[in-house]
């Protein structure tokens, strides 16, 4: 990622030189001068990763990381919206030259663009940052008891504690959560980004979290970024149940009820143990309805194959955080990126994330959430 993040950013940087500063009327200086503005928005990263801290988790004021994300979001919108009117260009080039021509070297058009990319991008940091809606959904679990009829989980994903998500943050979502009154709360990996050290005061409201039946939760890939043995005990201390390959039961009356959690795949590269759904699932009671907590969706066909599952909630994708480009965030996870899916007897639901990673903090058409589960007896 080190490596293969600049270059791809520098050829979009390449792209929009070519594309849209190159036209502009401002005079070779002006043009040079607009291009290493680009060039450095482009690159922050890179940047960031020599002089403030891992990509991961940045050390920097949360107004500084706001401006970078803002400045960044220009260049990939940009970039974006250029690549759009190009491609229009040529398919109205093919039958009508003029008005090809148009399209593709409208100084005026171009400059809108520019302009449109400055508007969006900002929109978007906003949609990013702010304090998440509830989403309410309800989802029939086959088997589920009626004494589980009206069971409300409220899912949270990808809070991703850091400076550009702080403790207010966190505070914020933790208070919305805990207005919902919920049975039970799970959080499907990507807590924090930076070390236990780093973002001791960015979690501590995750301690504040209140459910009838407790908090659960399980890593995602980030945890393993940011010291991942360390982590766990911290998670714990915070009065977190972590799933590690594990589940716990939950009685209501004469009926019960299985969440189990798995780790996740990067657990592998740092020579831990990676997702074990039979470890997981090991001594739930036959039939039994069994909610799986995967942080990646792109397992649940082989979840859904075992038969155990009744709901499996992921999260991971950030919902693809814009609209359109979103299909390609699809496409990296096995044909998953938001919502609802049925997969044989299995629902897979794949939240938006409540938040994100500061390297791409930006939301179009695809808005974070707080998600609120009302479990209903099913077939």
């Amino acid at each position: 990622m080190g490596t293969i993040l600049p270059l791809i950013t520098g050829t979009i940087w390449l792209y929009i030189v070519w594309r849209f500063v190159w036209p502009l009327p401002i005079g070779i200086a002006g043009r040079a001068g607009l291009a290493l503005v680009l060039l450095l928005a482009a690159q922050y990263h890179k940047i960031i990763t020599l002089f403030f801290g891992t990509l991961a988790s940045p050390e920097l004021p949360q107004w500084v990381l706001i401006i970078l994300a803002w400045a960044f979001g220009v260049v990939l919108l940009l970039a974006l919206l250029l690549l759009l009117r190009d491609i229009v260009g040529l398919l109205a080039w093919l039958p009508a030259r003029s008005v090809g021509r148009a399209i593709l070297k409208g100084r005026n058009l171009g400059i809108g663009i520019g302009g449109l990319a400055v508007v969006l991008s900002a929109i978007g940091v906003w949609q990013a940052i702010k304090t998440p809606d509830i989403k309410t959904i309800a989802v029939q679990i086959p088997g589920l008891s009626t004494e589980f009829d009206g069971y409300r989980i409220v899912q949270l994903t990808d809070t991703h504690a850091s400076r550009l998500l702080p403790e207010s943050w966190q505070a914020a979502v933790v208070a919305r959560t805990n207005q919902l009154d919920p049975d039970l709360i799970v959080i499907t990996g990507d807590l924090a980004d930076g070390t236990p050290e780093e973002r001791a005061a960015d979690v501590l409201p995750l301690s504040r979290l209140r459910a009838r039946d407790g908090v659960l939760a399980i890593p995602g890939n980030h945890e393993y970024y940011s010291d991942y043995i360390r982590w766990m005990p911290a998670y714990r201390a915070l009065g977190l149940t972590m799933l590690e390959n594990s589940h716990v039961l939950i009685p209501r009356g004469n009926a019960t009820l299985a969440v189990a959690g798995v780790t996740d795949r990067q657990a592998t590269a740092f020579g831990l143990p990676g997702p074990d759904l039979q470890a997981a699932l090991q001594g739930i009671p036959p039939n039994t309805p069994t909610i799986l907590l995967e942080h990646r969706p792109s397992d649940a066909p082989k979840n859904a194959d075992s038969g155990a599952i009744a709901l499996q909630l992921s999260g991971h994708t950030h919902g693809g955080q814009i609209l359109g480009p979103h299909l390609l965030t699809k496409m990296a996870n096995n044909g998953f990126v938001s919502g609802f899916y049925r997969l044989g007897p299995m629902t897979l639901y794949v939240s938006n994330g409540t938040g994100l990673w500061n390297g791409l903090a930006i939301r179009l058409g695809r808005p974070s959430e707080i998600t609120q589960i009302i479990l209903r007896p099913g077939k």
